[in-house]
Order: structure tokens, then C-alpha cells, then sequence
């Protein structure tokens, strides 16, 4: 089956790629596309940019170069070590819904589109290309987390257990389509929102995984409508943070980042 990916330029989604690209390659044909940011939001606050250099930066311009010029053959894999599991390069691509963004999505003649953190909302005639249509992995739960940082605002709540959840892409709305699976794990005070939001992604791809070969064994995954109600979120400001650090969280943690960092290094 062809299958195009969605996916953005930060470490959440290289993560997710390394986890899934291994298991769907030889099986499928497979086409990537990253876009640069998630959102128009250009105005952050501080704690949001320095969680943007610790997401993007530092992995993109940093450890990722680095890798690929002293380390090759190992997992995790850089965005560009990763197309060895692809039909084509990683590549970037923003504006999915212009005609060049659209001319794009059609050239691997998808029959199923899936997006991971992708950071722009498909409109109808995106979402009309692959035969199978398309489905979004949404790290947060719904209906209650639509929308951006879901984790955080889960965490802010006062939630003792976070998710993700799968469902289709119908329309142009956000987070709204049909259920077709979901990941849970309990909240681990001591640790960030960061580290919280990459720890979703593995059982996240398992199920991802499982449901694409439902599709391409000729199944329709069981789908269920979103419950009525729910809450939309976008970035937080001043006030959230402060609150969310007043509740004990983070959104970042050196140690944790550091792990992270020897993983890539990793012999």
C-alpha cells in the first residue's frame, strides 16, 4: 500500500518515525513529508521557546548533523538517516494545501495519508486523495484535548493519566473525526511535559501500526463518533505556565534531555 506521512520537524515525531518506518517498510511504500512548526503562533512566551530549542533546535541543527556526519547504522536514525526506509528523501513540505503543496501530496499517489504532529489542518480537497482517506495520531485525549500541547493541558488539569488517540480526518475541523483507537499511561509527577509527551509515541505506533495493516488487509478499523462536548486548547500564556510551574511541573528537564542526547550517541 502507499502510504504518505505527515509528520513535523521535532523530536516527538523523529521519535515516532524511528519506531514506526522499521515496521511499516518492506511492507508498504512509503512517502514522508515534515512541516517546520505546528501552529502560526510566533509570538511565544519565553519557556515556550527555549521547549522549541529543546524539541527542534538542538536535535535539528545540532546532534542530528552530528550524527549523520560520525554515526550511521543505529537506531534512533536523524529525519535524513530515516529515508533509507522510504521511497523517496524526507522532505519538507508547509503548504499542503496550496496547488504545489496538493501536486506534492498526489505525486506518491497515496492510498492512505497519516499524520503525526503535522503542523498545518488538511482541508477537503487534501483530505479527498487517498482512497482510504485520512488519520491523525493526536497525542492527548478526546474529545477533552483538542488542539495544541495537549499533554500539558492535561497536565495542568490535574489528570492522573494522559493518552493519544487515533481517529480519522473527515473535514477541516480539528481533532473531530471518528474514533478509531487510543493509548493511555498514568502521569509520573517527577518527570516533564516533555518526557511525558515522548513516552506516548511507542504504544502509540503499535496501535498505529495495527491499523494500517487492518486497512491494507481490505478492513475497515472500528470507528466510534466523538462523544458531544470537549474542550479545544491552544498555546498557553504567561498565567497557564505560571500555574503549571506552580503546580510542580515542567516542561523540560536537562537530565531527561541528556538521556535522550546518549541515546542518539549511543555506539
Amino acid at each position: 500500500m502507499n502510504i504518505t506521512i505527515l509528520a513535523n520537524r521535532d523530536l516527538a515525531s523523529n521519535l515516532a518515525l524511528n519506531h514506526l518506518l522499521p515496521r511499516l517498510s518492506g511492507r508498504h511504500d512509503l512517502q514522508v513529508f515534515l512541516s517546520g512548526q505546528v501552529g502560526s503562533n510566533t509570538n511565544l512566551p519565553e519557556p515556550l521557546r527555549m521547549l522549541k530549542f529543546f524539541e527542534q533546535t538542538l536535535f535539528n541543527d545540532i546532534l542530528f548533523p552530528a550524527l549523520e556526519r560520525n554515526r550511521a547504522g543505529t537506531k534512533p536514525f536523524s529525519f535524513n538517516q530515516l529515508s533509507q526506509f522510504t521511497t523517496a528523501p524526507i522532505s519538507m513540505l508547509n503548504q499542503v494545501n496550496s496547488e504545489a503543496g496538493l501536486h506534492t501530496l498526489r505525486s506518491g499517489s497515496p492510498e492512505l495519508v497519516v499524520s503525526i504532529r503535522y503542523g498545518a489542518i488538511l482541508k477537503p480537497e487534501a483530505i479527498a486523495i487517498p482512497v482510504h482517506g485520512v488519520i491523525n495520531l493526536h497525542s492527548g485525549l478526546l474529545p477533552d484535548y483538542r488542539g495544541v500541547m495537549a499533554t500539558f493541558w492535561a497536565l495542568l488539569h490535574g489528570e492522573t493519566e494522559i493518552g493519544t488517540t487515533l481517529h480519522y480526518i473527515s473535514d477541516g475541523s480539528i481533532d473531530t473525526g471518528d474514533i478509531i483507537g487510543n493509548t493511555r499511561m498514568p502521569v509520573a509527577q517527577d518527570n516533564s511535559y516533555l518526557w511525558h509527551v515522548l513516552q506516548l509515541y511507542p504504544q502509540a505506533c503499535d496501535v498505529l501500526a495495527q491499523k494500517i495493516e487492518e486497512i491494507c488487509c481490505g478492513g475497515l478499523p472500528i470507528s466510534m463518533p466523538q462523544p458531544s462536548g470537549g474542550n479545544y486548547y491552544s498555546f498557553p500564556g504567561l498565567e497557564e505556565l505560571e500555574n503549571f510551574f506552580r503546580s510542580g511541573y515542567r516542561l523540560y528537564d536537562l537530565n531527561e534531555i541528556t538521556d535522550i542526547t546518549d541515546n542518539y550517541l549511543a555506539p
